[in-house]
């Protein structure tokens, strides 16, 4: 009878440890403490969102967002490795060239994910970057001002058909990632040529914000946009502008997930940012990644942003010409549509 009661007593306390641990502390996420700064390209509602999502998940971490375009970071970054000590400790930017670069440089911090496995994109195999959101890059145009069969359906038409000279718009590949890809696929597939299309065309280089506006007041026929800034007019503002995948290629772009390691990074508050990651690259951060627009990760969502279809043909991007080429393909880009516009 003691040995009953001793073990019942034992039990008891045993019981309550077990599913205290297993309640409500989701990973053991609860511990993770201390400051992460993290630099984005991310829309900046997106980043609300998903900061909103973080504090719940992290809420004795710290974790403060800063927003700029991928080019604007870029030449952030550069200032700060003079000063050897960036002001991150993650980088969510826009594409992998840059994320090769960086693990070239030696600021990078190797992690092995527990959510690798689940990946449907190339990450890399020594840890030192992950895909964390698809964007791609597609056309647009408003079906109140033209109809679709009497605008290019690909991107090649885009810069050599005469219908829509002088009424086509595109981001600055100097400023924006997710551009610098599309271009350096377009150079790849047509050759400098495409540059000097797009100049005899007249493109307008402006803003996805700018560009939309003129799209939808008839000033613009056919624009080169993110699907995501698209789908997110149609939902938030009821926007009557369509996607248009090319019948060429839809660019698709992993924007990817980087640790800054111990040496240079703000706060080298490295278990924060690994687990910060895993959330990112698992199934709760995908689905914020899912509801700013964006396409998961994974290999086992089948979630598709509000609005989008899945795109059959799609466009490589060599991600080494991105990144080794990027100084000839900025210059010859500014040289032969921006100077001479």
């Amino acid at each position: 009878m003691k040995k009953f009661i001793c073990f019942m007593l034992i039990l008891g306390l045993v019981i309550p440890v077990v599913f205290a641990g297993g309640s409500g502390d989701k990973g053991g996420n609860k511990g993770v403490t201390g400051k992460i700064i993290i630099y984005t390209s991310m829309y900046e509602d997106v980043i609300q969102s998903v900061e909103k999502d973080l504090q719940k998940q992290f809420p004795k971490c710290n974790i403060e967002f800063v927003y700029r375009g991928t080019g604007t970071h870029q030449a952030k970054i550069a200032a700060e490795m003079a000063e050897n000590k960036l002001g991150c400790d993650i980088l969510l930017v826009a594409e992998p060239a840059y994320s090769l670069e960086l693990k070239e440089k030696g600021i990078l911090h190797s992690y092995k994910s527990k959510e690798a496995s689940s990946l449907a994109f190339d990450y890399d195999p020594e840890g030192y970057w992950y895909p964390v959101r698809i964007s791609k890059m597609v056309l647009a145009y408003n079906p109140e001002k033209n109809n679709k069969n009497s605008i290019p359906n690909t991107f090649r038409d885009f810069a050599y058909d005469a219908r829509v000279r002088g009424a086509i718009s595109m981001s600055n590949p100097l400023v924006s990632g997710t551009t610098m890809a599309t271009v350096t696929a377009l150079r790849d597939k047509y050759g400098y040529e495409y540059f000097e299309a797009l100049n005899r065309q007249g493109v307008t280089i402006d803003s996805g914000s700018v560009a939309m506006t003129k799209l939808e007041n008839g000033a613009y026929k056919v624009i080169m946009i993110l699907e995501e800034s698209v789908l997110k007019m149609r939902q938030e503002g009821n926007s009557k502008l369509e996607v248009i995948y090319p019948d060429d290629g839809t660019v698709v772009i992993p924007s990817t997930i980087m640790i800054i390691n111990s040496k240079w990074s703000a706060n080298s508050n490295i278990k924060a940012a690994e687990a910060i990651t895993d959330w990112f690259l698992g199934h709760e951060g995908q689905s914020a990644i899912v509801a700013g627009w964006m396409h998961s990760v994974r290999a086992d969502s089948a979630r598709l942003p509000y609005d989008a279809v899945p795109s059959v043909e799609n466009m490589p991007v060599n991600w080494e010409n991105c990144f080794r080429q990027r100084d000839e393909i900025q210059a010859k880009f500014e040289e032969i549509v921006i100077d001479k516009r």
